[in-house]
């Protein structure tokens, strides 16, 4: 076997350098080049092994960061045959930034976001130990305009994490289509305990003039101090 069938992963080449990538215990220098191996392979397999890179954290920090950096390189200059591991890594990994920010340089913003909420379909409402991976996918539809949004995330108004209803409602508001959701904000500030909420439902209000016409006692009850209805339950806030 020729230095160039090693390198291009011919022959199982590339095994050794699948199980080192993530490897804490291999020496810096190894783990280097395995990045590189596995970058100029290209293979479903090696690609795989090189998402693997960004589940383990090594010291130090500065080098840590480098060898992401250089597989998250390794990835994107492999186009489209990455995107397929990248988004089932996406479903798998505990944090959204890697495998998203590799995607936005795979695809267009209108293929990320049908990506995203696809991820966000899959996801309930109830209690979770850690719900971080949820409230990041929310919280970055606040950056993005689809009219899929809003529909996708009204659910999350009655999620049982306050961050993640948070959230919800400013990618609401973030949207074109957010007259969708009026209704179900009523309702979601009615059942709001959160002030915060409940203060960025009554922000979206006056911002877009909207009236609240049902149930006007009750939300009046709900209003924190400095928020107040008019008379045809427009919502007013107090400067």
């Amino acid at each position: 076997m020729g230095l160039f069938d090693v390198f291009k992963g011919g022959g199982g080449g590339i095994k050794k350098h699948v199980a080192r990538v993530a490897n804490k215990r291999a020496q810096q220098h190894e783990r280097w080049e395995s990045i590189q191996v596995l970058a100029a392979d290209g293979s479903d397999e090696a690609l795989r092994a090189l998402l693997t890179r960004f589940t383990v954290r090594v010291d130090p920090s500065i080098t840590d960061g480098e060898e992401k950096n250089a597989a998250f390189q390794g990835i994107v200059k492999n186009g489209d045959a990455a995107i397929g591991p990248v988004r089932d890594f996406l479903e798998t990994a505990d944090t959204l930034a890697w495998p998203l920010k590799i995607l936005k340089e795979l695809q267009t913003d209108e293929e990320v976001t049908a990506t995203l909420l696809e991820l966000l379909s899959k996801m309930d409402i109830e209690y979770e130990r850690d719900p971080q991976k949820k409230i990041d996918i929310i919280a970055s539809f606040e950056e993005r305009k689809d009219p899929r949004i809003v529909e996708a995330v009204t659910r999350f108004l009655g999620d049982m994490n306050e961050t993640a209803r948070f959230h919800a409602v400013c990618a609401i508001f973030a949207q074109d289509e957010a007259q969708q959701a009026i209704e179900a904000l009523t309702k979601a500030l009615l059942a709001e305990e959160s002030v915060r909420v409940r203060m960025m439902i009554l922000d979206g209000f006056v911002e877009r003039g909207w009236s609240i016409t049902e149930s006007k006692d009750e939300v009046t009850k709900k209003l924190p101090n400095g928020y107040s209805l008019g008379k045809k339950g427009e919502v007013r806030k107090r400067q």
